[in-house]
């Protein structure tokens, strides 16, 4: 079955888990981003100890993960503690965001 994304805005699913220390340094990071692009996205966060089986689903092998999911096109997945320039240069890429000047 395929999944389908029914939001009205792009979106970043941040898998995560409490026991990952790589997550806790990306976890500000996205908390920044959304607040600053509220307008533009959503950022879902999804603890995989709580919610196997939609790891599962998403195919989660290693964590942090960040499922890019524009409105039109493919998600794609990006694995490890990414700083925030590599996660906004996504976010222009992959979701068609407006990112704001640094």
């Amino acid at each position: 079955q395929e999944w389908k994304y029914e939001g009205d805005k792009p979106c970043i699913i941040d898998f995560y888990a409490d026991w990952c220390q790589p997550c806790k340094m990306v976890a500000p990071i996205l908390e920044e981003i959304s607040e600053e692009y509220a307008d533009q996205l959503y950022v879902y966060k999804v603890d995989t100890e709580v919610e196997q089986e939609l790891a599962a689903v998403f195919g989660i092998r290693s964590i942090p993960s960040m499922l890019f999911v524009p409105m039109n096109d493919r998600p794609q997945m990006a694995v490890g503690a990414l700083p925030k320039n590599t996660i906004e240069q996504a976010m222009k890429e992959v979701l068609g965001v407006e990112v704001k000047a640094a």
